[in-house]
């Protein structure tokens, strides 16, 4: 068996990996998947477990199907995640997810404050609830004696490097996304910590996303692997779209739909827009991946499907019929405007507190209208943030496309004619995995051109100018709706439990 490379992508609701080998072919994939825990309306937290066993069964599967240990296993995942655990590893709770949003108050407090801008220019996190320093300022005020315990505060992805080999690391590109990490210096950033109430030793230490371990002792839980496989730390998966995805070029964006939603572009330094908190985070020393995130992407289709169709489990064929449904539609939904903020929202609004909502609504209005305005309304939302990337000059031509929405050919051609930009899908949808690949053979010295050679496209999806047109009438409405509900959805939002 010739040598192979592993990406594995720490998701919110699956891990995955993906093998390919030494010419560039996908060659295996395994998917497991787990449940998030919401014990409470705006808690969003997972068992920490789960993703282990998750990622031990995909990488045995691997082992298994391909015969032979990796060359190099190298790691994407979700971002935002904070976990307390004891001396010896062990979760003291459930890690707190991206979408959980207690904190709200607290982001929004400190986003007014003298120190909030300082922050966010150093770095480079927004100030919302998703962000872990809000995250851990919630701990120290409402649960002291579990703040108080903690031996370390780690990220899902730091565990189960923690369970490899026995250390406490994480790449620079998950640091960078805690609101606590100086994204200039390289180093945890004295302010936040003190906001936070802890010292540096109680979080783990910085290393490079192309930062390299091996294996000193065997496994009982992945017997296959060979003490010769580099493991290599990676990073975010939305740094890891961009590599995977070849979305690192002038004029290039990348845009992923997964759970949540991302647009972003690579710069050779931070791009601040502290209304609109555009991200940055690193990929590599001196590369940045800067841009927005929604929460509410395929999990507003989720929603779609499971709780308001009622289809039960949401599967590919579920999905397959609500497409179907979709196109009977013309662009514009007959005017139904649908805000998707059913879990809040991140960029660019940054309001935990706003709602979801349909406009517009009339006698006409069928049920495969409210479908078809879903879709727009999640669409319009990435918009909203690549308006706020680009800012009075529009410099993005094309926008490079992964994640699980690139199945639908209705769902993209939405987004295409939204954005009236040129789509390109990737030949795979799992450019995080295949980012991290990329970060791996960086740290093997192996050129990635001479393995990737294609150009990683299976199409290229133009716009419709007509219904970009119908499109960039209803955009601005789109926008103003919310700025005219915000106060009620404020009001509003105590009725809710």
């Amino acid at each position: 068996m010739q040598k192979y490379f592993i990406g594995i992508d720490l998701g919110t609701g699956s891990t995955k990996a993906v093998a390919v080998d030494a010419t560039g072919e996908t060659i295996f994939t395994a998917q497991s998947h787990y449940p998030t825990i919401n014990t409470k309306p705006e808690y969003s937290e997972q068992n920490a477990d789960l993703i282990w066993d998750a990622f031990v069964a995909c990488i045995n599967q691997a082992i298994t199907e391909l015969h032979a240990a990796p060359a190099a296993i190298s790691f994407s995942s979700a971002m935002h995640s904070i976990m307390p655990v004891d001396e010896h590893g062990t979760p003291l709770a459930n890690a707190i997810l991206w979408a959980d949003a207690r904190s709200a108050n607290i982001a929004e407090e400190l986003r007014k404050s003298d120190a909030g801008e300082d922050i966010y220019r150093k770095t480079g996190t927004a100030i919302y609830a998703m962000s872990p320093l809000c995250k851990l300022m919630w701990l120290r005020q409402n649960e002291q004696e579990l703040f108080n315990k903690a031996h370390k505060f780690i990220s899902l992805k730091e565990y189960v490097w923690f369970k490899l080999f026995g250390v406490y690391e994480v790449d620079y590109s998950i640091a960078s996304t805690t609101g606590m990490f100086d994204i200039l210096e390289l180093k945890w950033y004295h302010k936040s910590l003190e906001l936070a109430g802890l010292d540096a030793n109680k979080l783990s230490a910085p290393v490079n996303t192309t930062y390299t371990r091996y294996l000193d002792k065997t496994l009982d839980t992945i017997p296959g692997i060979s003490n010769q496989t580099a493991f290599v730390a990676g990073a975010s998966d939305g740094c890891c779209a961009n590599l995977g995805g070849g979305a690192v070029t002038n004029g290039v964006a990348a845009l992923t739909i997964g759970t949540s939603g991302a647009v972003r572009v690579a710069s050779p330094q931070p791009v601040y827009n502290y209304q609109a908190m555009t991200f940055n985070y690193l990929l590599t020393k001196g590369r940045y991946i800067c841009g927005g995130a929604v929460n509410n992407g395929g999990a507003a289709a989720d929603w779609l499907l499971k709780d308001f169709l009622k289809r039960g489990d949401i599967t590919k064929e579920a999905y397959k019929l609500l497409f179907t449904e979709v196109e009977m539609v013309e662009p514009g939904s007959n005017g139904l405007i649908f805000l998707p903020y059913l879990y809040a929202e991140r960029a660019p609004i940054w309001d935990a507190n706003s709602s979801a909502s349909f406009l517009n609504i009339s006698y006409k209005h069928k049920q495969q209208h409210f479908l078809r305005a879903v879709i727009e309304g999640i669409c319009f939302a990435l918009n909203d943030v690549l308006k706020a990337i680009e800012g009075d000059q529009p410099f993005i031509k094309e926008i490079v496309i992964s994640g699980g929405f690139i199945s639908s050919a209705v769902w993209v051609q939405i987004l295409a004619d939204i954005t009236g930009k040129r789509l390109v899908k990737q030949k795979t949808g799992d450019a995080s995995a295949i980012g991290a690949i990329h970060l791996a053979l960086e740290a093997l010295d192996i050129n990635a051109d001479e393995i990737f050679v294609d150009d990683n496209q299976t199409e290229t999806i133009e716009p419709d100018m007509d219904n970009h047109a119908l499109y960039s009438k209803m955009f601005p409405i789109y926008k103003k709706v919310y700025t005219d509900l915000k106060e009620s959805m404020q009001l509003m939002h105590d009725l809710r439990n």
